[in-house]
């Protein structure tokens, strides 16, 4: 037999205490809780003990009214439930009311009660829930900031990252009948490691390794099919070859209604290394933050969403105000509607590249840029990113080769977070050797011996670079395979 005490299975008869309610509520308050109400068989206070100043000093009022008129009306029927479980079982569990007062604040308390034998009074117990009611309300206001902070951040992410989309994903306008290419930014050759005019009437799949172009092919094929976007990882490839560092990209492919008849629009992204999300985050708001480059991201009617302090900077004087919800053309001006004519022509294709307008509130007192433009899903919205640089007229006089050079340090520059500093140095040492070699052929009329020696390197080792860089030699008599993605 277990010694463990068992409670009776009916509480034990009070009756001798009813007397002393008073006392009893008093002595209660006093070491145990807040309040103490003793309450008559009709549910009318006759006596009320306070152990705090905080309840209040109105509550004696309360004596001669019944409890239920004491408290709101929604936890009314929490009294009434009090009293016809006390009535009942002679004690009952706690619940939570709330008293009215005069500032209409009210006043929170939990309370349990006991009869004091079967025909004496019950004396209602409670403790002031205000102190607790006030840590919940503090908690849920800290949650609700730390909610809001997050989403805060979480719009400056998307922002930050919709922007870096802009200015550097690759875009290539394809025909959805022949799976060729007929329009690509210069992100796209920059990725694929050629000049974006190389790309036209070539198949997207070319850019990846020869594993990989048939799940390229399907990726197209399926979008055509179904008219809805798809998208697939692939393994990068330049000139038949993976790139170093075994670059990865995500491809997608969207449909787009032209009038000329479908089209699909891909878009291609290197993947990022594995690492810190906050590092990639800082990395990409450093980016945005800091490329000369304006970028902007507006609805289909050209009203701007978000945009870098490039953009800011470059909006017409006078400007004053945020910049989201307005149009380009308050922004900036557009006085040849140079602007208006680019949206409407990137709605129809998906893409306009390097498109020179006319910004400024006249045509005598405006900035000449060039504008890349591209169309982005962006949920159900329709969106077109924008990418906006002023043409610098200083620099029209200089050489092919010097302009070429200036370019190539821009491209970098603009990478710059997005790749690793080898394969930066790795682009920058492709650029020199090839610059170098054509030099030497162009002094020797295309003659690879002779240029084999200026370069102090032996025939095969000259004929090879060239083969990899895919340099064509200009003399007669010299077959050397032309530069290609396959």
């Amino acid at each position: 037999m277990s010694d463990v005490p068992k409670w009776p299975a009916e509480p034990p008869d009070l009756g001798a205490l009813s007397g002393h309610a008073p006392e009893l509520a008093q002595t209660l308050v006093s070491v145990a809780s807040d309040i103490a109400l003793v309450i008559d068989a009709d549910g009318v206070i006759r006596n009320v003990a306070v152990g705090n100043d905080r309840i209040g000093g109105t509550l004696q009022d309360w004596v001669g009214r019944t409890w239920a008129e004491t408290v709101t009306g929604d936890t009314r029927s929490k009294v009434e439930l009090l009293l016809s479980e006390v009535q009942a079982g002679g004690v009952t569990r706690r619940r939570e009311v709330n008293h009215s007062t005069q500032d209409g604040q009210g006043i929170p308390v939990a309370y349990s009660a006991i009869r004091l034998g079967s025909d004496g009074p019950v004396l209602a117990v409670g403790r002031d829930l205000r102190a607790v009611a006030a840590i919940q309300q503090r908690f849920i206001d800290a949650q609700q900031q730390m909610e809001r902070d997050h989403w805060k951040q979480r719009q400056a992410e998307s922002r930050y990252r919709l922007l870096f989309q802009v200015a550097n994903d690759a875009v290539m306008v394809v025909d959805a009948q022949s799976l060729l290419i007929i329009e690509a930014n210069r992100a796209a050759g920059a990725l694929l490691g050629c000049a974006s005019e190389s790309l036209i009437g070539q198949s997207p799949a070319s850019g990846v390794a020869l594993a990989a172009r048939p799940a390229v092919e399907e990726l197209l094929l399926t979008a055509r099919a179904s008219g809805r976007p798809a998208e697939i990882r692939a393994p990068c490839a330049r000139d038949g070859r993976r790139v170093p560092q075994a670059l990865v990209i995500d491809i997608s492919a969207t449909p787009l209604r032209a009038e000329e008849g479908m089209l699909l629009l891909v878009r291609a992204r290197a993947v990022k290394p594995t690492g810190s999300l906050q590092g990639s985050e800082l990395r990409l708001s450093d980016f945005v933050e800091r490329t000369p480059d304006a970028v902007a991201v507006t609805d289909s009617s050209g009203r701007v969403l978000s945009a870098n302090p490039a953009f800011e900077a470059l909006c017409a004087a006078g400007t004053e105000g945020p910049v989201p919800g307005r149009s380009l053309a308050e922004l900036l001006g557009d006085p040849q509607l140079s602007l208006a004519a680019i949206l409407a022509a990137t709605r129809r294709l998906g893409i306009a590249e390097q498109k020179h307008a006319l910004i400024g509130r006249s045509i005598g007192q405006g900035t000449e840029i060039e504008v890349s433009a591209a169309l982005l899903a962006e949920g159900d919205q329709e969106c077109i990113g924008l990418t906006l640089r002023r043409i610098d007229h200083r620099s029209a006089g200089t050489t092919p080769q010097r302009a070429e050079l200036v370019g190539l340090i821009d491209h970098l520059a603009a990478r710059v977070g997005v790749v690793g500093l080898d394969e930066l140095l790795h682009e920058a040492a492709q650029f020199a050797e090839r610059h170098l070699i054509q030099v030497a052929l162009a002094r020797t009329q295309g003659q690879t011996p002779n240029a084999a020696r200026l370069l102090g390197i032996d025939l095969d080792s000259l004929r090879l670079r060239m083969r990899l860089l895919g340099i064509e030699p200009d003399g007669p008599g010299h077959d050397a395979p032309a530069h290609s993605l396959n």
